[in-house]
């Protein structure tokens, strides 16, 4: 999948992430009231293992403890690149 797949800038609408690519959460498509509300991280990286079938526009991500998350929309997501991934840690990882 090439990069113009997967960012479709002329509609700025993301598409699916590509399954086991690393992903980050993006809260600013929802509105004000359920910001927060979530149990991601904007600050955290987690893995897209993919859409559920039966389940069109949701998806089952997993953060780096092993803990799923499912149901919640593909457009929450955004696959890294890998430029990306040093500014987005694993989940519990502490730096000192």
């Amino acid at each position: 999948m090439t990069e113009e797949n997967i960012y479709n800038h002329t509609a700025k609408k993301m598409m699916v992430p590509r399954q086991y690519s690393f992903v980050k959460f993006d809260d600013s498509a929802l509105p004000k009231e359920y910001r927060g509300l979530s149990p991601f991280s904007s600050k955290h990286r987690y893995i897209f293992l993919g859409e559920i079938p039966n389940m069109q526009g949701h998806c089952i991500v997993m953060d780096d403890t092993g803990k799923m998350y499912t149901g919640y929309h593909n457009e929450n997501f955004v696959e890294l690149t890998d430029d990306d991934l040093d500014e987005f840690p694993p989940v519990g990882y502490n730096s000192f």
